[in-house]
């Protein structure tokens, strides 16, 4: 017999995931102490384990996979092989229909105008503080992707209009945002992506407490301060409209004590997810988190399953709070399928977004 660890460790299910299966009548324990609750696994749980895993690597649902795992053992695989035949045309059938979608869409594209990418023969001249650029800066860059086959989020936007800028950072699982007042520009919107590198060394600059300029001049940007400078040529992309990324339904706020709540993410209870990484799906560490009718934010319990949960990475929370640079903030949460975000208390322009994820069942 296998606990539920055990189970856990050779078959590649997390435990959450293993009582949940067993909660849906899918791989039920051969024996469950009726004084502790422990789940105990016999011997041949865990090839149907393994295969369990397999099929919902393969996205297969549960209700098939009940059937098939019933059907496993029988002398008879007829059914077994028609559910397998038959989700493999549902992958096909859905992959067609999803290139074809991503035709029309790329078709879409390459018929509308890109302002972006445009050529600039104005130059655009911003005179800044340093201290509020620095600290900008500062607030959204542990956002910026690293991934090279996004090219357009390996930087940080730098969005101008009128007298103020706005810096942005996103990978798609997380988005940072963040204001700082200016001078000196009053004309139309100007919209350029700094490589991170070069975001970075612009930051290194901003150490007195003086005015700095920034200048778009074509597909360059320059900042200047102190009489050094760091400049530098644009990302020939587009970065996403991250206005329309952050309009998010409204939910309900709790303020929170960072050091706590930092504290409590890091020591906490911790749940399996699927994080899309370069080389396919991996594991991440989540922090579920629940907050009260009261306005407590509380990390919950594995097997604390309520509707209301919003599921994060860990990681990504951690860095969220530390580039809120608050001893309080307000975490703002909506459904648990809604973004996830963290706002300071000072400013509405300053804040940052985490998207959701899904918990293994």
């Amino acid at each position: 017999m296998r606990s539920i660890g055990e189970m856990a460790r050779d078959s590649g299910l997390s435990v959450s995931a293993l009582r949940f299966y067993d909660r849906a009548g899918v791989l039920v324990p051969a024996w469950v102490d009726p004084v502790s609750g422990y789940r105990w696994y016999g011997p041949e749980q865990l090839e149907e384990s393994r295969l369990l895993a397999r099929l919902r690597r393969a996205g297969m649902p549960l209700a098939d996979i009940r059937l098939v795992l019933a059907g496993w053992s029988g002398a008879d695989t007829d059914l077994v092989r028609k559910l397998l035949q038959a989700h493999l045309r549902r992958l096909e059938v859905g992959l067609s229909d999803a290139r074809n979608e991503f035709s029309t869409v790329r078709t879409l594209l390459e018929r509308r105008e890109n302002p972006m990418t445009a050529l600039r023969t104005d130059t655009v001249r911003l005179a800044l503080s340093a201290p509020d650029l620095a600290a900008a800066l500062d607030a959204v860059r542990f956002a910026a992707s690293t991934d090279p086959e996004l090219p357009m989020l390996g930087g940080v936007l730098f969005d101008i209009e009128g007298e103020a800028l706005h810096v942005v950072a996103s990978d798609r699982y997380r988005m940072a945002v963040a204001r700082a007042g200016g001078a000196g520009h009053g004309g139309p919107r100007v919209q350029v992506i700094v490589p991170s590198p070069l975001a970075d060394a612009m930051r290194a600059l901003l150490s007195d407490d003086a005015s700095v300029q920034l200048t778009v001049e074509g597909d360059r940007v320059a900042l200047e301060a102190g009489g050094r400078q760091a400049a530098g040529q644009c990302l020939d992309h587009d970065f996403p409209d991250y206005r329309r990324l952050v309009r998010l339904p409204a939910g309900r706020r709790a303020l929170v004590d960072v050091p706590a709540l930092r504290k409590a993410v890091e020591t906490g209870p911790v749940r399996a997810g699927e994080a899309r990484e370069q080389d396919g799906v991996a594991s991440c560490e989540l922090s579920v988190l629940k907050v009260s009718a009261d306005g407590v934010v509380t990390v919950c319990e594995d097997g604390d399953d309520g509707q209301d949960r919003v599921a994060v990475n860990r990681g990504f929370l951690l860095d969220a709070l530390a580039a809120g640079a608050r001893d309080r903030l307000v975490l703002e949460f909506g459904a648990s399928t809604a973004p996830l975000a963290i706002r300071r208390t000072d400013t509405e322009g300053t804040f940052s977004v985490l998207m959701p994820v899904r918990l293994e069942p």
